[in-house]
């Protein structure tokens, strides 16, 4: 079986078909972030689409910075999974996480700016069979304070999606 080297998913055998999920890992702010290589049972992995996910990856800190920008626009929709999400957790804080996680004393402090600011990426799941959402970035607001996340959806040209939604 033939097989190719992925800088973060170290070797894979390459297939023809069939559906599977690959795990691996990136460097992003000093934390480990868990990568999912997502193929679809139609989908074709050979090391061409393995090295353009590689490549792909060299820009994820422009990728998440437009995504967080993304999160915050839509803050501005009162009908946005973002704006509820905020709402949601801010309303949720007991003593001494307010702190912890946004750095301001009160709930009442926490802005859209303080909000953005906070969300972590937790996880990326890529999706090389499907241009238009190649890549699902999940944001949190820490490990230990929720496994709630917000995703942001990106084509392959790193191009976010309208939409954020919440799971």
């Amino acid at each position: 079986m033939e097989t190719a080297v992925s800088r973060h998913f170290g070797e894979i055998a390459l297939t023809p078909a069939g559906e599977r999920l690959i795990s691996g890992s990136y460097e992003f702010d000093g934390r480990r972030i868990d990568l999912d290589l997502c193929l679809g049972e139609h989908d074709h992995l050979d090391e061409a689409a393995l090295h353009k996910v590689d490549y792909r990856l060299r820009f994820l800190p422009e990728l998440v910075e437009s995504a967080r920008e993304r999160i915050g626009q839509t803050l501005e929709d009162e009908e946005s999974a973002a704006l509820e999400y905020m709402h949601f957790h801010r309303e949720n804080l007991k003593n001494g996480r307010v702190r912890e996680v946004f750095g301001v004393d009160t709930p009442a402090e926490i802005d859209e700016d303080r909000f953005v600011s906070a969300l972590r990426l937790a996880r990326i799941d890529i999706f090389p069979g499907q241009p238009e959402r190649y890549f699902v970035l999940g944001f949190t607001l820490g490990e230990g304070f929720t496994d709630e996340v917000l995703e942001a959806a990106a084509d392959e040209d790193g191009v976010v999606d309208d939409e954020v939604v919440w799971s």
